[in-house]
């Protein structure tokens, strides 16, 4: 009777054990299953040394974001304050196009864009950039 106990709980808590190992799922499935949005063709030169570029001030620019971001939540923002944006989707990707408020003239700016995509999964992206001065 002992034995019987013994072994139907080792083999309870080894269907257990093979449960959750049988679905649970590899680092490399959760990053297919949650496809991050990607940011590209941020058309204004990055601020870096040696060449040091500034944009010209209320620069109109433009950031391409892939098809697979729900346009509805992208938020874009310079210095951490919001910008107003135009969203222009094909199937291949969203057009957002803002313009360098006059705030930032003269000065240092980061650039943020940040997006959900329609599985869920989130991801953001930054440029600096310097301003002229007027």
């Amino acid at each position: 009777m002992k034995v019987t106990k013994i072994f139907t709980s080792t083999l309870f808590i080894a269907a257990v054990i093979f449960s959750v190992s049988a679905t649970a799922y590899s680092p490399e499935e959760l990053e297919k299953a949650c496809k991050k949005p990607k940011f590209t063709d941020f058309n204004l030169p990055e601020y870096k040394a040696p060449s040091n570029i500034e944009v010209a001030p209320e620069s109109e620019f433009i950031i391409k974001i892939s098809a697979w971001a729900d346009p509805t939540t992208i938020k874009l923002s310079a210095k951490k304050e919001p910008l107003n944006f135009t969203v222009e989707s094909t199937s291949t990707f969203h057009k957002i196009k803002a313009k360098l408020p006059v705030a930032l003239n003269g000065s240092f700016a980061r650039i943020n864009v940040s997006a959900q995509a329609i599985t869920g999964c989130d991801d953001a992206y930054g440029w600096l950039v310097k301003v002229a001065d007027k």
